[in-house]
């Protein structure tokens, strides 16, 4: 992560493998001239937590580390508060480094990290996540669009919990131990437990594989979906139904299960899945937004500012030049394109067509193709690759040089001459 002038932001709790990770990225941040800030999320759900804030604070302070505290406000669930509290501190994390500029988020998962992981993952086939694979080194921010652009880095994944504290102790740091790591209602805390309790070692072990995703599906034209084949990995299929639809959530593992089987058997069918619909006809299986899901749940019209960008549907970033236009969507409007466009939009799927963002002028004018006015960056190719990690693989190698990490993504933009759409189906690997 040399030579590159972007912020970096670490996530700190002040737990001990926060602070660990603190103390070893401070000093290299320090000796390489990068800014570094720490973000603390408080969660309203201990009472102790403004200590814990204000512990984090004074760390940073000692060390000259930039910090900011965000608040988990609102209502909170009454089930499934775990999780919820999760994806809220990866929102006001990423949040706070799209402001920041930074590009990368630096965690403090562990080896033991992993080993409660997959423990949980083997005791409940909904575990939160789980259709994603294993924690990786390098990945993509879970929140949507919050975290569009933003990969999550863990440089401690080799590393025991219990070797970070005893480097801790020899100099004297102390740490935050959360009382909800020893409370058996929540399952992490059972995994921390039972494992602790079986004394199982990672010993020889390695617990960071390297990755199974497979390789990349086709993007389609203008970015709307993509070509799989049938022999795509349960965790690739996951992620690519995930970036087709915007969405945020992963499809559970029975049902995705189920979908893998359908697709192994050579049957044809479609059918909808975590909000986007697999069409399979012969060797050819295409994924996309899903139209009924679409339509049940149609994306707000979105009145653009220009010069700033504005995400649509998840899946679309919009920036445009010039005022007077609003971004929605061209189901009910097609037959109205202009024929130029419709030659384009010909080239997707037409049960996808009604998905694409079009755009319309205050005095009605339009509809036109979002990308005949604006600049469009279609989000779906680049976060699959992001998840896949073609984005991030140079010569057949993973890099863990930042730099590398946001190159330009095959199916982001057209390129300026935009009847040359045809250059568009090609692969994100």
């Amino acid at each position: 992560m040399r030579d590159v002038g972007h912020a970096l932001v670490l996530g700190l709790s002040g737990g001990g493998d926060s602070i660990a990770l603190l103390d070893i990225v401070a000093d290299w941040a320090g000796r390489h001239g990068r800014r570094l800030l720490a973000v603390t999320v408080d969660h309203g759900l201990n009472p102790d937590s403004r200590d814990w804030s204000r512990f984090c604070a004074e760390a940073c302070a000692r060390r000259g580390v930039d910090w900011i505290e965000r608040r988990w406000e609102g209502d909170k669930p009454a089930s499934g508060l775990t999780a919820a509290a999760r994806m809220a501190r990866h929102r006001l994390i990423a949040e706070t480094a799209r402001t920041a500029g930074a590009r990368v988020v630096l965690l403090a998962h562990t080896a033991d990290d992993i080993l409660e992981s997959d423990w949980m993952r083997s005791r409940s086939v909904e575990a939160g996540g789980s259709t994603l694979g294993r924690l990786r080194e390098w990945s993509p921010s879970p929140v949507w669009p919050e975290g569009r652009g933003l990969m999550l880095f863990r440089p401690l994944l080799e590393e025991r919990r219990e070797a970070l504290r005893e480097l801790l102790r020899a100099v004297g740091q102390g740490w935050i131990e959360d009382p909800a790591n020893a409370d058996a209602r929540f399952g992490r805390s059972r995994a921390r437990q039972a494992l602790e309790a079986g004394g199982r070692a990672l010993g020889a072990e390695t617990p960071y594989p390297p990755s199974t995703l497979g390789v990349g599906p086709l993007a389609l034209p203008l970015g709307e979906g993509f070509q799989v084949g049938r022999g795509i990995s349960p965790t690739l299929l996951a992620a690519t139904l995930l970036s087709a639809s915007g969405g945020s959530t992963p499809p559970r593992r029975d049902r995705l299960g189920r979908m893998m089987d359908r697709l192994r058997s050579g049957e044809d069918f479609h059918a909808g899945l975590a909000g986007a619909r697999i069409e399979a006809r012969g060797e050819t299986v295409l994924v996309g937004r899903e139209p009924g899901e679409f339509r049940r749940r149609a994306p707000g019209d979105v009145r653009l500012t220009p010069g700033q960008s504005a995400v649509w549907d998840g899946r679309y970033e919009i920036v445009i030049a010039e005022p007077g236009w609003t971004v929605t969507a061209a189901a009910g409007r097609l037959n109205r394109l202009s024929d130029a466009d419709r030659a384009v939009v010909s080239g997707v799927p037409a049960w996808a067509r009604g998905a694409l963002p079009v755009l319309i002028r205050d005095d009605a004018t339009g509809p036109v193709l979002a990308w005949r006015k604006a600049e469009v960056r279609a989000l779906s190719p680049r976060r699959l690759a992001l998840f896949s990690g073609a984005a991030f693989r140079g010569a057949g190698d993973e890099t863990t040089q930042e730099a590398g990490l946001f190159g330009t993504i095959h199916g982001e933009t057209p390129p300026a001459d935009l009847f040359s759409h045809k250059d568009h189906h090609r692969g994100l690997g």
